[in-house]
């Protein structure tokens, strides 16, 4: 494939790493290096490229003539991830966003910036999809249905037609949702849970099947 745009991505663990090996093989972009905030440096090269302190990115891969894409999973309920991708789009830089070969996206299916889509994920028509969400391998998003942004689908998550997911939630590994439910923003969706009816307060974590409110636990006392 060839390699017609260059990417800079920001972090420098594990995702960053999968980013990596998913943009070198498997999209039009190369891979130029990485910015880690300089009070989190380990290391100064990944795969033979730079690690540049993210206070100096723009001196190292500016703006105008690099894109970047922000590397960083569901910590701190998507906010670390969110402060990055605010404070790169401050700088001034499109954030690339990659979809995989290997998914199936219908052609009028709507895709913010900073977002990656793994293998196996079948998005059908109409459904948008905001900026900086992750959708980690083999969910399905039906028709209608909107992600909104900052959002981390785990693994084999079933949303269902005509579906809300608020800003920053998390939806665990086999949970599923019906057809026309929505979930406020900064919710956590345990594993297996099972959504059929809307899920109204924000920042709370839902489990179950039916899918009910633990109670006295914000969304935002879970290490993610």
């Amino acid at each position: 494939m060839d390699k017609l745009k260059k990417v800079v991505i920001v972090g420098a663990g594990e995702l960053a790493m999968i980013a990596y090996e998913y943009f070198t093989f498997d999209s039009s972009y190369e891979v130029v290096g990485f910015a880690v905030e300089r009070d989190h440096m380990e290391n100064v090269t990944l795969y033979d490229l730079p690690i540049v302190p993210f206070e100096e990115i723009q001196e190292h891969f500016p703006a105008s003539q690099f894109e970047a894409f922000v590397a960083i999973p569901a910590s701190q309920l998507n906010r670390l991830r969110t402060r990055l991708y605010l404070a790169v789009k401050e700088l001034g830089y499109v954030c690339a966003t990659y979809i995989s070969s290997r998914a199936f996206v219908w052609r009028n299916v709507k895709v913010g910036e900073n977002c990656f889509i793994f293998e196996d994920n079948t998005v059908q028509p109409f459904v948008e999809i905001g900026n900086n969400v992750i959708l980690w391998s083999g969910n399905h998003i039906g028709h209608r249905t909107v992600i909104e942004d900052n959002c981390f689908l785990s693994s084999h998550v079933v949303v269902s037609g005509y579906c809300r997911i608020g800003n920053s939630s998390f939806l665990g590994v086999n949970s599923t949702f019906n057809d026309h439910v929505t979930v406020a923003r900064d919710c956590i969706v345990a594993s297996g849970a099972l959504v059929s009816k809307s899920l109204k307060e924000p920042e709370r974590i839902y489990y179950g099947a039916p899918a009910k409110e633990m109670p006295k636990k914000s969304s935002f006392s879970v290490k993610l």
